[in-house]
């Protein structure tokens, strides 16, 4: 292989390690729990029955009953897919429009770059509660309004992990003789940008989806988040939290829940960071 077909040849990928496939596994077994507790075991998370209230597992609700005699199997499930719905989407969107930004900063360079890090910088400096609290006064639904709040307050890393990159890698001479062959922006983002970003991204991503599932249910702790009763892992603390004496183990379960989904998805990170 001549030097020129090495510069021009990307590094091969890294395959998972040891700590990513045991995140990836918990993180399997948190999504198997909340997708498929519904169809193995249905029931109706805003079901109640106050003559069951704190009683324990039994064959309709194998977790058993919160204060209010609703199982608590098809709450957390219900609950975790709340979270876990909104959070994936928010990332999604903001994965979008950060990586389109930081490619179009770095790409145009000049103003463009200038007004797009002096936007970013200006979001960056409202805290991330702030900021969805703020649309949630806007916007009268609760989860849109977490999804669009938490996509203004994640796109920021997307888009400076992007735009040092890309600037980086647009000044590479692999880069320049796609140019000058009349390759267009396309071809040069999934030829020369892509591969070097998309690990990079995908630690931004887990970490992202992390910070916006604690987002939510400290929100929820504190009882300005999802509202009731509709169940929410950090409304259900809160629900549970008088009655930790009688039944322990029905506050332990959302608590359980987050720290399960958020050691799965800093597991996922680990071996991908920039």
């Amino acid at each position: 292989m001549s030097l020129s077909d090495a510069t021009l040849t990307p590094p091969a990928a890294r395959g998972p390690t040891p700590v990513q496939w045991a995140g990836g596994a918990i993180l399997l077994l948190v999504l198997g729990f909340a997708w498929g507790a519904p169809l193995l075991m249905p029931a109706d998370p805003l079901r109640q029955d106050l003559m069951r209230g704190l009683a324990g597992p039994d064959a309709a609700a194998p977790l058993g009953y919160d204060h209010l005699g609703r199982s608590l199997m098809a709450r957390l499930a219900a609950a975790l897919r709340l979270s876990m719905s909104i959070a994936g989407v928010a990332v999604l969107l903001a994965g979008v429009l950060g990586i389109g930004l930081g490619v179009l900063a770095a790409w145009r360079g000049a103003w463009v770059d200038r007004a797009l890090v002096l936007l970013a910088d200006s979001v960056l400096a409202l805290p991330g509660l702030l900021m969805v609290l703020i649309i949630g006064a806007i916007v009268p639904n609760t989860p849109l309004a977490f999804t669009i709040g938490l996509t203004l307050v994640l796109w920021i890393e997307f888009f400076r992990l992007t735009r040092a990159t890309a600037a980086r890698l647009l000044a590479a001479p692999g880069v320049q003789a796609s140019r000058l062959l009349g390759f267009g922006p396309g071809y040069v983002f999934r030829r020369h940008l892509w591969p070097d970003l998309a690990p990079m991204l995908l630690t931004v991503a887990a970490f992202g989806a992390a910070t916006a599932i604690m987002l939510i249910a400290a929100l929820g702790f504190v009882s300005v988040g999802i509202r009731a009763p509709r169940p929410e892992l950090g409304q259900m603390m809160v629900e549970l939290l008088p009655y930790y004496r009688e039944a322990p183990m029905a506050l332990f379960l959302p608590v359980i829940a987050i720290f399960l989904t958020i050691l799965a998805l800093n597991l996922l990170a680990q071996g991908r960071r920039p």
